[in-house]
């Protein structure tokens, strides 16, 4: 048995990657699932439609590979994380939707934890901000507002889990209450220099211990699948969230190494090693992955929007079809405006954590068009990295000749990874394999089971498909970074 069955529960679909030993992709099947806002600001997913896109994207890259499961020895998971789910133990029955890393009802219970003190105890413990982007207040939320669930919580009828743990419990057929250091790690309520779930917050939010899943390393025994699933039971031998999944499919294994991915958002994680380093610059202190009992810690900072503004660009202001147009637009750009746009659609992320801002755009003249429009998006994917990277050098020294590895969708775009060499002064490698999310999940499984190298063969395995080298002058850089802050600025001062 040498393939690996890798699951990339994502936030609008659901991927089934088969991989081979040389993690080579064998065949793959994606469905997407439907998205539920029942009021603004509000986020959900149906349960159901995560587990049964899981299992049919899965029954569905099987078929295409043709062998059936003999050849498959694990399974490993990733999937989007933060997102919080509460079920019956007895029956498997979702007492309520998945509440979405995405929203934000929990807002004002935040403000005023905020207001008691509470922030340095969670930050302390968890190495996160006191949001609602995490898991720990959604649980909360739903204990306290959906009837006769906090009675059931407090006679340890009901479970909790993240993504992953729902699909692991379904799996199984309800047998392993599971997740890993990773997603743990997301949730607000576990302590990551202890390994443990914090009572002391668990108690604060008001949330019974008895409903938490067991925390293992990214690579461990998760259980077997259901035998009448796929035809045989299959071990579960590898989780992560996505963006740790992504850091070890960018084999960013030494401290000091770094990769973003950009998708809808972009995601840049730092390796700091076996020491957690506190940011002083509102990001967030992580666990990047666990094996053998130990964790490897990161510095991660998050931004909002990436690829969702050539979204913008395609379904808001409907100047191109498809996101491929965007690049051939930027390139034909005046060079002589300096438009610069600050897609604070659904506020800032880090470094600054401004929920309240809204999207904005400056320069703007007679002349500008399309093509300002869409070279001012591309630009501004560069320069919010570029936020990331200042807040991580001020807070680790170890990043000073780091080159950043990039996947994710707008990493295709040579000149968006040209712009971004520019703008942060250092090289941007684009590995061969863009799977790095589902690859990663993979990889530790396969090394789980036994199938699969050690970290450093598999390090050894990463190889280049591009690689951009800074080519902008100093002045330059300098002054459309400074116009970039002084947008910034701006666009905070008119939320008031």
């Amino acid at each position: 048995m040498t393939h690996i069955l890798a699951i990339d529960q994502g936030t609008t679909s659901t991927r089934a990657i088969l991989f081979d030993e040389t993690l080579t992709v064998v065949a793959s099947a994606q469905e997407e699932f439907a998205q539920h806002y029942p009021q603004s600001g509000w986020v959900e997913h149906d349960p159901s439609d995560l587990w049964s896109t899981t299992a049919a994207t899965c029954r569905a890259a099987i078929e295409k590979a043709g062998g059936g499961t003999a050849d498959i020895a694990a399974i490993g998971i990733t999937n989007q994380r933060e997102t919080t789910l509460v079920w019956d133990r007895a029956t498997g029955k979702p007492v309520f939707n998945a509440i979405v890393w995405q929203d934000r009802r929990t807002s004002e219970f935040c403000k005023g934890l905020k207001g008691e003190g509470f922030e340095d105890v969670v930050t302390d413990r968890t190495g996160l901000l006191l949001d609602p982007y995490f898991s720990g207040t959604k649980l909360a939320w739903i204990l306290d507002n959906v009837a006769g669930v906090r009675a059931r919580a407090e006679a340890g009828e009901l479970a909790f889990g993240t993504v992953d743990t729902w699909l692991v419990w379904n799996l199984t057929g309800g047998k392993v209450h599971v997740t890993d250091a990773t997603n743990a790690a997301r949730t607000m309520l576990y302590d990551i220099r202890k390994g443990r779930w914090s009572k002391t917050i668990c108690d604060k939010l008001g949330i019974p211990m008895s409903m938490l899943p067991e925390v293992k390393d990214c690579a461990a025994d998760f259980g077997e699948t259901r035998a009448d699933l796929f035809g045989r039971a299959i071990p579960i031998c590898g989780i992560a969230g996505d963006q740790q999944a992504a850091t070890v499919g960018q084999a960013c294994f030494k401290p000091g190494m770094l990769k973003s991915t950009y998708g809808t958002g972009c995601f840049a994680l730092l390796n700091t090693g076996d020491t957690p380093v506190t940011s002083t610059n509102r990001l967030l202190t992580t666990i990047a992955y666990q094996l053998d009992g130990k964790p490897t810690y990161a510095l991660e900072g998050s931004i909002f929007i990436a690829g969702a503004v050539v979204q913008w660009l395609r379904d808001g202001l409907k100047i191109i079809r498809e996101a491929k147009e965007t690049q051939p637009l930027a390139e034909k750009a005046d060079d002589t405006q300096e438009v610069v746009l600050v897609p604070a659609f659904t506020g800032l992320g880090a470094p600054y954590w401004n929920a309240e801002c809204r999207g904005a755009i400056f320069g703007l003249t007679r002349n500008s068009g399309p093509e300002e429009f869409a070279r001012a998006a591309l630009e501004s994917v560069g320069y919010q990295t570029r936020d990331l990277l200042e807040a991580m050098k001020a807070d680790w020294s170890g990043t000073s000749e780091t080159a950043l590895r990039v996947d994710g969708g707008m990493s295709a775009s040579d000149w968006t990874m040209q712009f971004l060499s520019d703008i942060i002064d250092a090289p941007v490698e684009r590995p061969k394999v863009l799977e790095t999310t589902a690859m990663g999940a993979a990889w530790l499984a396969g090394y789980k089971a036994g199938v699969l190298p050690d970290m450093e063969a598999f390090a050894a395995q990463w190889a280049v498909d591009g690689r951009f080298e800074p080519d902008m002058a100093a002045d330059v850089r300098d002054r459309k970074y400074g116009a970039w802050k002084r947008a910034i600025d701006a666009t905070i001062g008119f939320a008031g």
